[in-house]
């Protein structure tokens, strides 16, 4: 029997500087689209671009890897930005009437792993203005501002509100000139009595420097009428007499004269001349989409061209009947008529174009558009207007996110085929046109190994991203429908042929333009585990509908049948009977597959529930495939099934619903409604039950009891076996190790369930292993098929979830993986000391002793305070100040969102992190490591936070940018440097939104000194992917009472400043 001996431990001064040098928290970048965009801007001098969003965030973009972030204190939406060209500085105005001024600046030197470190340029909040109400008018309605306007010269902000005044701002200051307000009342005496009417002329709706005369400035109001305003003269030049209701103005470059767009769906041109003080009707008026009613053209720019007549662009303008759901931007230029149409809204747009006062045309390069949901550009000056790809903001969730997955140090042969394969799939697009937002430069040194993040979707689709540096770029996309029968299987290049036609035929003349697309053909075919081989560039991707697809690269295009292998996982066990969704019909036809990852074998798993586990191992060519019902050994080289086995409990009924069952969560909450009532009912009594089984669990819970705890641990609450879902299969792990004695290896396969049933089997795969097996695949290795025999069955006392195995070598580091001993890529694991295996549960981490099974050290993790184990990783950290030193490290994140770091494998707490807010379910749910200490979890749908535990290793945006004024640094009120804000993340660790940050930067944090060991962690496989669906367990954390969550911070503050260790003989 284990015994545990406390020993008080003091604070080791060299292990604490180890620990500065290989551990320090950092959120470094944000990857992705910002999250529900509302406002959009260029510096047309510094060539950057600023988005504002609705959550109070403004993100600067230049060339990739230039990137800036700020947030207001506020959660307040951005509703405009404004530059100050070539000053790097902005104006933001929010949705709540406030105006703020933010400046590029020089951040503070940051100590990282001991090592200091120069500060880039970071994004800070300077000064911010809120106008004041008119006197006499309790309504602040009327000094509600609609428009900003900043003159050329840069000294003058120019307001417009809903009242119909306009205000002006000195620059930089922000104090407001009074004496030159112009109130609506000045410009309406100066209105023909006809046109006046006694009407309002309603909120200023446009403003608009013009372009060759400082000064003067075009003021248009939303009834219709636009006045052409001398700032120094303080008078109206010339009145435009609009009668409909205005929505925007843009000058022609010359200055003589304006378009105007309207309500109606049309636009006008009006002429500026210096005779005429009234002008009641414009030179032409065009509904472009009329007769019949149309939607209103919000904006409209006019851009001048020497090669030919002017480059119209506008917004909005369609049929209401027919396209007003469509989100639509039109290009005119001559006979060239095209209708940009979009899956999503239309925020804004701007054009790059020359801006230089001798120019005499505007001759636009390129048309920028914000859409809610991605970013566009246009590339003007091809035939055509072809889409520019983008190197960043590429929309992760054109269809919505399942699984992720990261590959580190991907070898460069594999690197350039998938380059290749990607810019064959662009080649359609043909432009060769650079990307036009270019400013700043990038000071961050090339990356020393390319890192790959892949993405598994909702429509089937896996996308490959460079994950290597601050811009996550699209490199290739696989699709995987075409392997079954869908309700799109018309052949790809006629629908491409009849589109064209369609398209020259109908009118408005629409084109599809961008990625984003929602909807899903069936969801079914969505993705929910990848694993990739980067040494014999297999791939696996395992689906919604029981789907497991066996695909191998290959540069060529290729027509060939899908071999297709059915694997009934409930081995014709009686009393369940499937009520899910059906699988997919698979092409027994050869298909056409384009180059790239293509399919080579097709696992059907029966019934076919969802995948939620998968293992690959590419040098004995298996796959271990899991369920809801069991898992699956699969040899794809000889196409045959090797092992089945079902995992399912006796009242697992539940797990014949299949996650697209209606009933089901109606069922599950009913259930345990009764439950709770029954428990309840029953909690102040004592029920004897004489059952055998009721017999071991008395047994077992005297003796936790009897058992002690370390008081930095919290004892497990043991779980029913009768649990619905008891039979999920959570985690697979293939290993070569000792199984059946301590002197003969071989390759094993590991499993997990929900239930704490962990499986082990002994595999005999021909050429691999020792003994006998070698010697039967000497005599006929073709002829042989691979066997599998278990070996070991552990159930787990508490029933905890099993989410991670881990076998450890003789030295304690982790196996390495597939072709990395056999190619000399990693150095061969010790097969000379007795092996052990680390299973984490979701309460609690153990090493066993193999091939015995025997517990050497566990640490215990709480059940009762809801903390639980989520996602598990072993990660190598390197030393940031010694090149020769590293050490492993598992890594837990837990569903309060915090990190725990444990050596191994002695499981020895070493520090502890707030990564992800505890109310935030899918971010924790979406998290994904590496293996050099990073990860990446969703902060949106269409977002990923990037983190670092690593003190050496840090993605993190490091660019400098050329301005007109010289760069200042930041400090706070005492002298002292604040921490950089604009690098990449602009959440603090209470969730909050600040546009700047007082707290010092995330310092060690050490459990034995401040922090309490009792914390759950969480566990993810090793294979490092993980899928966004949401858990019962998931739900339950986030639903706990106030009470609970009291007690729980009265609990961790009772076990601050215990120092105990364990022993464990």
């Amino acid at each position: 029997m284990m015994k545990f001996r406390f020993r008080r431990q003091g604070t080791d001064p060299q292990r604490e500087k180890i620990k500065q040098e290989l551990f320090a928290f950092n959120k470094t970048v944000e990857h992705g689209f910002p999250n529900q965009p509302s406002a959009l801007a260029f510096d047309p001098k510094l060539q950057l671009m600023a988005i504002g969003t609705k959550s109070g965030a403004i993100k600067i973009y230049g060339a990739p890897g230039v990137e800036f972030t700020g947030l207001h204190k506020d959660t307040t939406a951005v509703t405009q930005i404004h530059f100050l060209p070539g000053q790097g500085r902005l104006l933001s105005l929010l949705d709540d009437n406030t105006i703020h001024l933010w400046e590029l600046v020089v951040g503070p030197h940051r100590e990282v792993g001991g090592a200091k470190k120069e500060g880039g340029v970071c994004l800070k909040q300077v000064d911010n203005y809120s106008l004041p109400g008119r006197p006499g008018i309790e309504s602040c309605s009327a000094t509600r501002v609609t428009v900003l306007l900043l003159l050329k010269s840069c000294d003058l902000l120019c307001i417009g509100t809903e009242g119909g005044g306009v205000y002006f701002l000195e620059l930089p200051h922000l104090m407001l000139k009074e004496n030159q307000t112009l109130l609506q009342d000045q410009v309406t005496q100066s209105l023909p009595d006809d046109y006046r009417c006694g009407k309002s002329l309603g909120p200023v709706e446009s403003l608009q420097e013009h372009p060759q005369q400082p000064g003067k400035i075009l003021i248009g109001y939303s009834r219709g009428l636009v006045v052409l305003w001398d700032l120094s003269a303080r008078h109206a030049d010339q009145l435009f007499l609009g009668k409909q209701q205005l929505e925007s103005l843009v000058w022609e470059r010359s200055g003589s004269l304006f378009v105007s767009s309207h309500n109606d769906g049309g636009y006008s041109v009006w002429p500026v001349t210096s005779g005429n003080s009234y002008t009641p009707q414009p030179v032409s008026s065009t509904i472009p989409y009329g007769p019949f009613p149309c939607k209103a053209i919000n904006k409209i720019l006019w851009r001048t061209s020497q090669t030919g007549s002017p480059v119209l662009l506008y917004s909005g303008g369609m049929p209401r009947a027919s396209y007003g759901d469509r989100h639509c931007l039109t290009i005119q230029q001559d006979k060239e008529h095209v209708t940009l149409d979009f899956t999503s809204r239309v925020i804004d747009f701007f054009t790059i174009h020359n801006i230089e006062l001798d120019k005499e045309f505007d001759d636009p390069a390129a048309l920028v558009v914000l859409l809610e949901e991605e970013l566009v550009v246009i590339d003007l000056q091809t035939p055509g207007w072809p889409t520019l790809p983008t190197p960043y903001l590429a929309p992760l969730h054109s269809s919505a996110i399942t699984c992720s997955c990261h590959i580190s140090s991907v070898p460069p042969k594999l690197w350039e085929r998938l380059i290749n394969t990607g810019k064959a799939q662009r080649s359609r697009l043909r432009t060769h046109m650079s990307w036009p937002i270019c400013g700043g430069k990038n000071l961050a040194p090339p990356p020393k190994q390319q890192e790959l993040l892949l993405t598994g979707h909702e429509d089937g689709t896996v996308r490959f991203w460079d994950a290597s540096g601050v811009a996550l770029t699209p490199l290739y996309k696989l699709g995987t429908a075409n392997v079954f029968h869908t309700d799109c299987d018309e052949p790809h290049d006629s629908s491409n042929d009849h589109n064209m036609q369609q398209e020259e035929e109908e009118w408005p003349p629409f084109r599809k333009v961008g990625c984003f697309d929602p909807y899903s053909d069936d969801p079914r075919l969505g993705i929910q585990k990848i694993s990739l081989c980067k040494y014999s560039n297999k791939l696996v991707v395992a689906g919604t509908a029981g789907q497991v697809i066996v695909l191998a690269f290959n540069d060529e295009p290729s027509d060939h049948s899908v071999d297709v292998s059915v694997v009934d996982l409930l081995q014709d066990r009686e009393g369940f009977t499937w009520k899910g969704h059906d699988r997919l019909e698979p092409r027994l036809k050869p298909a056409p597959f384009p180059p790239g990852f293509q399919p080579q074998v097709l696992v059907q798993c029966l019934p076919p529930a969802s995948v939620t586990a998968v293992a690959l191992h590419t040098e004995w060519n298996l796959i271990a495939f899991g369920t809801s019902h069991g898992f699956g050994l699969f040899d794809y080289h000889r196409r045959n099934t090797v092992l089945a086995r079902c995992t399912l409990h006796p009242n697992d009924s539940l797990a014949m619903e299949g996650p697209l069952s209606r009933v089901k969560s109606l069922k599950k909450s009913l259930r345990q409604s009764f439950r709770r009532i029954r428990k309840s009912r029953v909690s102040g009594k004592k029920r004897t039950i004489t059952t055998p089984t009721s017999k071991v669990h008395e047994a077992n819970a005297a003796l936790a009891e009897q058992e002690e705890v370390a008081p930095v641990q919290r004892r497990i609450e043991p779980r029913s076996a009768d649990n619905s879902l008891s039979g999920v299969v959570r985690c697979l792990c293939f290993a070569d190790t000792f199984l059946h004695d301590g002197t003969h290896h071989g390759p094993t396969l590991w499993a997990g369930t929900n239930s704490g049933s962990v499986y082990a089997y002994a595999l005999e795969v021909p050429g691999v292993g020792s003994g006998c097996v070698c010697e039967r695949a000497g005599a006929s290795e073709g002829s042989v098929c691979v066997e599998a025999v278990l070996g070991k069955e552990i159930q787990l006392m508490h029933r905890a979830p099993v989410v991670s195995i881990s076998v450890l070598d003789g030295r304690g580091k982790p196996l390495p993986d597939p072709y990395e001993a056999s190619q000399d890529l990693a150095i061969a694991p010790d097969m000379t000391n007795a092996h052990s295996v680390l299973i984490a549960s979701e309460e609690q981490l153990k090493v066993f002793s193999l091939p015995k099974v025997s517990a050497k050290t566990k640490f215990k993790l709480t059940a009762h305070e809801g903390c639980r184990v989520r996602k598990v990783t072993l990660v190598l950290f390197n030393s940031a100040a010694q090149e020769d030193y590293s050490e492993h490290a598992l890594v837990c994140l837990t569903n309060l969102g915090d990190m725990h770091l444990f050596t191994i494998p002695g499981l020895r707490p070493q520090v502890r992190y707030d990564c992800i807010r505890k109310d935030d379910i899918s971010g924790i749910a979406s998290c994904v490591f590496t293996k050099n200490g990073q990860g990446f979890y969703l902060i949106s749908p269409s977002e990923y936070e990037r983190f670092s535990l690593s003190a050496k290793v840090l993605t993190e945006p490091l660019c400098s940018v050329q301005l007109d004024r010289p760069l200042e640094s930041t400090a706070t009120s005492d002298g002292t440097a604040m921490h950089p804000q604009a690098n990449g993340t602009h959440r603090n660790q209470t969730g909050q939104a600040e546009g700047r940050t007082e707290e010092p930067p995330y310092t060690l944090s050490s459990p034995i000194l401040e922090t309490p060991l009792d914390s759950p962690l969480s566990c993810a496989d090793l294979t490092l992917d993980t899928t966004g669906d949401l858990t019962v367990e998931d739900v339950k954390d986030f639903l706990k009472t106030v009470d609970e969550a009291e007690n729980n911070l009265r609990n961790m503050k009772e076990e601050e400043g215990r120092s105990t260790g364990i022993l464990i003989n």
